[in-house]
């Protein structure tokens, strides 16, 4: 089931999100999320005509995403960026694939022209999968992120919406 998410999802988003951000290349940002941030998070995307979405299972969270404008400014009011993060349990069940159509159709009648994927250019199995969504390369910025010590390029991937 995919619905959007409430602050009531906030401790079930940040336990997934964590680990992520904690543990591995995914993410750059190697600051965790609290319950706070992510109701914050939720209420600023809905403020803006924008999206939190999950998709649960008996209970069980098994992932979200979320986008909000590539860049600030009006000039890039239809551009839009996504986050997508997964349960390792999810992986490979068609989950992904629901929770970025929904979001893209989302996105779309909200006026977005294009969605851009920023991938950890370390994170193969990302940018295979979105490859399979319909989303090509467009840019390498090389050690643009740097996390565990060490300089990580940056995947810009893109995909047209209208």
């Amino acid at each position: 089931m995919i619905r959007p998410a409430t602050a009531l999802d906030a401790q079930a988003i940040a336990d997934l999100w964590n680990p992520w951000i904690r543990d591995t290349i995914v993410t750059f940002n190697p600051v965790e999320k609290s319950p706070h941030d992510i109701t914050e998070m939720i209420k600023q995307r809905h403020a803006s005509n924008q999206t939190v979405l999950i998709s649960f299972n008996s209970n069980a969270l098994q992932g979200f995403v979320t986008y909000s404008q590539f860049r600030n400014g009006a000039g890039y009011s239809t551009c839009m960026e996504h986050t997508i993060i997964l349960a390792p349990t999810s992986h490979g069940k068609g989950i992904g694939r629901a929770l970025m159509a929904a979001v893209e159709v989302h996105a779309k009648a909200g006026g977005a022209h294009q969605m851009i994927g920023g991938i950890s250019a370390e994170n193969i199995a990302a940018r295979a999968f979105h490859g399979k969504l319909g989303y090509r390369e467009i840019a390498i910025i090389p050690e643009a992120g740097h996390k565990f010590g060490r300089f990580i390029d940056l995947v810009l991937m893109q995909k047209f919406l209208t």
